[in-house]
């Protein structure tokens, strides 16, 4: 786990070119909770990251689902949901809350609520939910780790890659349980991988590969440098950007599988893609033949990767015993 790595230095100036020195100096405030929150908290934000790309999005749905129109939420809902009413929902770490609007727009439930420490980001949200007559909504400004926590309060709990952002995960998990009422639904769908974002040798080796293959115009940074090397997150820039960035991402699944019982598991990937397509992905949007084969050989070369590592990304729904 290096301290700096390559890429810290080109993270730090696509930032300052994105969104200012002020952003940077931020990142010197001494509260944790404070970097995070600038972190997030820009409603207007306009990232290149691979989850940009139709076809990434597709192939999530594709693996979740099994028909690339069908996002998770209704597909959770006509397999687990259909036919229920009244149902609450609470969402933790909801962030700009597209996953709840989601769940919020189908008759099942009688209260979505999202939780997060992101003003802006819920502000938005409720402004989104307020013009499509969404009345079913809740927006709370909280800290999650230092709520009191209510009993047999909710039927579903939704973690959209919020879970990975919280510390002490094996208590977060057994106060979730507490809050869902038997037979109540944890829903995930969160990066489960290494710690702080440190990828593994294999990983790196085979990013690197795909990155080579690549034609140069497609490794063109909107800041004009080239992408020629991955070398991952260091240790530094990981607690200084984000401290909440995957700080516990290894402990997710051993406590929710102890906890709870597995209805099912997908695993979406990411392992390969997210280092490859970080901030470049912009190249990748267009419906053209040569993107779109090239997006099926990194997707091919990923599916290759999964079938002998563990998946950094996964969806599951967790059921808590009646």
């Amino acid at each position: 786990m290096p301290l700096l790595t390559a890429d810290d230095f080109v993270e730090t100036l696509a930032k300052l070119r994105q969104r200012g020195a002020g952003f940077l100096l931020s990142k010197l405030n001494p509260s944790g909770l404070a970097r995070t929150q600038g972190t997030f908290d820009d409603p207007g934000l306009q990232t290149a990251n691979w989850w940009i790309v139709p076809a990434v999005r597709a192939r999530w749905n594709t693996k979740i689902s099994g028909d690339p129109t069908l996002p998770y939420e209704p597909y959770v809902v006509k397999k687990y949901l259909r036919g229920r009413s009244d149902l609450h929902l609470c969402s933790l770490g909801s962030g700009s809350c597209s996953h709840e609007l989601a769940f919020a727009r189908h008759s099942e439930f009688e209260l979505v609520e999202c939780v997060d420490i992101t003003p802006a980001l819920l502000g938005a949200a409720a402004e989104r939910a307020a013009a499509e007559g969404l009345y079913n909504m809740r927006f709370e400004l909280r800290d999650v780790n230092r709520q009191a926590w209510p009993t047999a309060a909710y039927d579903v709990v939704l973690f959209h890659s919020a879970l990975h952002h919280f510390r002490r995960v094996p208590a977060l998990v057994a106060h979730v349980r507490q809050a869902l009422r038997p037979g109540g639904l944890l829903i995930l769908n969160d990066y489960v991988g290494p710690n702080r974002l440190q990828w593994t040798a294999a990983q790196l080796a085979a990013a690197n590969e795909l990155l080579a293959q690549l034609p140069t115009s497609y490794r063109r940074y909107k800041s004009g440098q080239f992408k020629s090397r991955i070398t991952g997150p260091g240790r530094l820039r990981m607690r200084l950007a984000d401290p909440s960035e995957a700080v516990e991402s290894e402990y997710i699944l051993p406590a929710v599988r102890g906890q709870f019982r597995v209805l099912e598991e997908k695993a979406v990937g990411g392992n390969l893609l997210a280092l490859v397509l970080k901030d470049i992905a912009h190249h990748f949007l267009a419906d053209d033949p040569t993107t779109q084969q090239l997006l099926a050989s990194l997707f091919a070369a990923e599916d290759a990767f999964l079938a002998e590592h563990p998946s950094d990304l996964l969806f599951g729904v967790y059921q808590k015993p009646y």
